[in-house]
């Protein structure tokens, strides 16, 4: 599943931001936040790389690579790609939708498909600091999980 996740999100990325390479914005994010699930919440750090490209005057598209870390001892890093849409709210905010795959570095690392929604708010030439929702659809054997993050977007 996870090279299925993988082939997809390469093939999408290169067949969407080929053709729109001139008009649009790479992004690298640093974030941290909290997930939780059940009665359990523990912190989360994490970065991700991604292009955004235009698709009209206020909307855009965008496809992302990430990698976050729960802060716990023992936690293994989970990988997410991640395709989002949304519309620019004024010269300075965008409001997005989101969706994706997050897999694990083992077979125990609880994958999952993951949607969610977000806001980015400009602050400069290049500076965005922004917040993002995501649920984590699990297995029937394990519970869902929610993660609420904060992040500055270079």
């Amino acid at each position: 599943m996870r090279k299925i996740a993988l082939v997809l999100a390469a093939a999408g990325a290169a067949t969407i931001a080929t053709p729109a390479a001139a008009e649009g914005e790479v992004r690298a994010e640093v974030r941290g936040g909290i997930i939780w699930a059940f009665d359990e919440s523990e912190a989360t750090a994490g970065a991700a790389v991604g292009y955004d490209f235009d698709l009209g005057e206020t909307t855009f598209a965008g496809v992302e690579l990430s990698g976050d870390k729960v802060l716990v001892d023992g936690a293994d890093v989970a990988f997410g790609t991640t395709a989002r849409f949304g519309t620019r709210l004024g010269d300075s905010g965008k409001l997005f939708a989101a969706g994706g795959y997050t897999f694990g570095l083992d077979d125990d690392a609880g994958d999952a498909w993951h949607l969610g929604a977000g806001y980015h708010h400009k602050l400069g030439q290049s500076l965005y600091i922004g917040t993002e929702y995501r649920h984590f659809f699990a297995d029937f054997e394990d519970a869902d999980a929610l993660n609420l993050v904060i992040g500055a977007t270079f």
